[in-house]
């Protein structure tokens, strides 16, 4: 690969045009928001105008309902060899492509399983998808030239390629990334009808629960629209799970019982988290936590990280809780089980207030 052209500079196509470049790749950037293509040229993700000759690839970073018809404008210019897009449902393009006569043989299906709560190219990084899954859809009729074109994206990417069909790819983003960003929302907006002196009492938990919350309700609008009936599947499961919550949680009020209820829902919680696969694939029971205060200023992060280095471990994850009302914060650091007792011994002989606890962190609030 030489060339590419990616056509939408929002944070996934400045990042795919940002990790591009750092490989020595030219680049290409359209965009119908000038300001947003002006920005990310502005950051050296690629060149604002259109290609002299055929490009290798052309990427595009365009909502579900978008990729159909502007692929088939692409094709019409001639504008690359192979085609591929980012966006997070398959099905609904794939239909719409399909029904526009585009040219099946050049295009793979793609969806780069990497982004953040902030939009735009702003937010984006060359590092966005090293290590992440990218999930590929070739068509029955796909080229394995545009195959081979498609992976070796994901490969200048850093990500790591796994094959679906389109079907399948939206069952299952409805089950890990729709359904719960949707669920995530209606959490947050429950807070909406909470007064100021009960939002105080907010700790880490309640930010883990709602962080997605954040991201763009046009952009998730279109998304969930787009893979409307997987989505519906998995919250009419979970709306069922709470109607058996709500039953229990009465019973248990009018002391009627319902605890074996509820505590075989948060065990079927536990088992169903259990299932993440964590960092390198190993399950995050494998690592436990060294709870650390750390001071709200400047180099005090950095220490941490300085003395556990010294200490001879390795931090695995990291959770940062910060005091609502004081300049302080805590620090939870996930390290490998059975070395949580002597990183806090020696934490605290370095001066850090440090105590072993449970992780992930957040438990009991």
């Amino acid at each position: 690969m030489r060339t590419a052209v990616i056509a939408g500079t929002g944070l996934i196509g400045t990042s795919i045009a940002l990790a591009l470049r750092e490989r020595g790749i030219t680049t290409y950037l359209t965009d119908a928001d000038p300001a947003a293509l002006q920005t990310a040229e502005a950051l050296g993700a690629g060149r604002a105008e259109e290609p002299r000759e055929v490009a290798d690839i052309a990427i595009l970073a365009v909502p579900p309902v978008q990729v159909a018809p502007v692929l088939a404008m692409l094709q019409k210019r001639g504008t690359a060899r192979f085609y591929t897009d980012v966006a997070s449902v398959k099905g609904l393009p794939s239909e719409r492509i399909e029904a526009l006569g585009c040219d099946l043989t050049s295009v793979v299906g793609g969806h780069p399983l990497a982004g953040g709560e902030r939009s735009g190219p702003l937010a984006a990084r060359a590092d966005l998808f090293e290590g992440r899954p990218w999930v590929l859809v070739p068509s029955a009729v796909t080229s394995d030239s545009a195959l081979n074109c498609a992976l070796e994206l994901t490969a200048l990417c850093g990500a790591t390629p796994v094959l679906f069909d389109a079907e399948d790819h939206d069952r299952a983003v409805a089950l890990v990334s729709h359904a719960p960003h949707l669920i995530a929302s209606l959490a947050a907006a429950r807070l909406l009808d909470g007064n100021e002196s009960a939002l105080r009492l907010a700790g880490q938990g309640l930010r883990d629960v709602t962080r997605i919350a954040g991201g763009s309700p046009a952009l998730w609008t279109d998304i969930l629209s787009a893979n409307a009936g997987p989505v519906a599947d998995v919250l009419e499961a979970f709306a069922g799970d709470v109607l058996e919550a709500v039953a229990a949680l009465r019973r248990s009020a009018e002391g009627r019982g319902g605890e074996p209820e509820l505590s075989e829902a948060l065990q079927r919680g536990v088992d169903g988290r259990a299932r993440i696969p964590g960092k390198h694939g190993v399950p995050d029971a494998a690592f436990t936590a060294v709870e650390v205060s750390v001071g709200d200023s400047p180099g005090e992060l950095a220490r941490l990280f300085t003395d556990v280095a010294a200490a001879g471990a390795n931090i695995e994850d990291i959770g940062i809780d910060h005091s609502a009302k004081q300049l302080l914060g805590r620090a939870s650091l996930a390290v490998a089980a059975g070395t949580e007792h002597a990183l806090a011994q020696e934490l605290r002989h370095r001066g850090w207030a440090a105590q072993s606890s449970n992780w992930p962190s957040g438990q009991g609030e």
